[in-house]
């Protein structure tokens, strides 16, 4: 166990104290989990928690985030269990890539592998690939479009891009590291295929890979699948839904079995 792993499970504990909240699940989900962090990546934590019974009972509204930026290394959020069920419900992307994050921190109770176990009935086609798809286009807008670009940046549109990619190709919920998704669906052999390996090798041996002039056949190919799924994205399918009372009874469940209720 590295220090910074040390430091993030002392952290979850110190919250759940505070807070007076059982941690249920908590993973990483920054460019750590998508497998080409640099050497200065920061680690972002990710989290679902339950309060006590009696915090439901209220007719008043309350917070349903913690929040605790520890430092410029490390970033720590959690949701309440309610409110992630609530996401879930609509295939929320941020939250099924959580479930599925190769470095999971907590996972003390059920609740995530019963979530993981009905994921497929929830997942949305359309939502999620307009998710993805509202991601690749703000990034490829901010930081692809001059003559000199900032190189390690064309990850942060690939990833999604390859997400809309999967999406269609495959029906299911994209992985979240991203060599899943180059292994899957860039041919082998191909110029785009060499070009991101090269760039992968360069970011994780800690290459700077600051601004540099723009490569273009992969702004060739970002620009013509973000025009595609323009087109397409919307006719994709939506969830069924329908799911209100069996995540009602998973939220009654996950209370039982961490406050032991009888």
């Amino acid at each position: 166990m590295t220090d910074y792993q040390r430091l993030i499970k002392e952290e979850l504990q110190q919250i759940e104290r505070d807070e007076q909240v059982r941690i249920l699940y908590a993973c990483e989900s920054g460019s750590r989990a998508w497998g080409f962090p640099s050497q200065d990546s920061d680690y972002d934590v990710r989290f679902i928690y339950i309060r006590l019974v009696e915090w439901y009972l209220s007719i008043v509204d309350k917070r349903d985030v913690i929040e605790r930026p520890i430092n410029n290394m490390l970033d720590i959020n959690g949701w309440d269990l309610r409110k992630a069920l609530k996401l879930f419900r609509k295939s929320n992307p941020p939250l099924l890539e959580w479930l599925q994050s190769p470095m999971v921190y907590m996972e003390n109770y059920s609740v995530a592998e019963q979530i993981r176990g009905i994921s497929p009935t929830t997942f949305s086609p359309h939502s999620c690939m307009h998710h993805y798809l509202h991601m690749a286009k703000g990034n490829y807008r901010e930081y692809l479009q001059g003559d000199q670009v900032k190189i390690k940046k064309y990850f942060y549109v690939l990833r999604p891009i390859l997400a809309c990619e999967w999406i269609e190709k495959y029906n299911t919920m994209p992985p979240i590291e991203f060599h899943l998704l180059v292994e899957g669906l860039v041919p082998e052999g191909s110029e785009l295929k060499g070009i991101i390996q090269e760039m992968l090798v360069r970011k994780m041996a800690g290459d700077e890979m600051d601004y540099e002039a723009r490569i273009n056949p992969i702004n060739e190919f970002l620009e013509d699948r973000i025009n595609y799924y323009d087109r397409t994205a919307s006719n994709m399918p939506s969830a069924e839904g329908g799911l209100t009372n069996r995540l009602d009874e998973l939220f009654r469940s996950a209370l039982q079995e961490v406050w032991f209720i009888a």
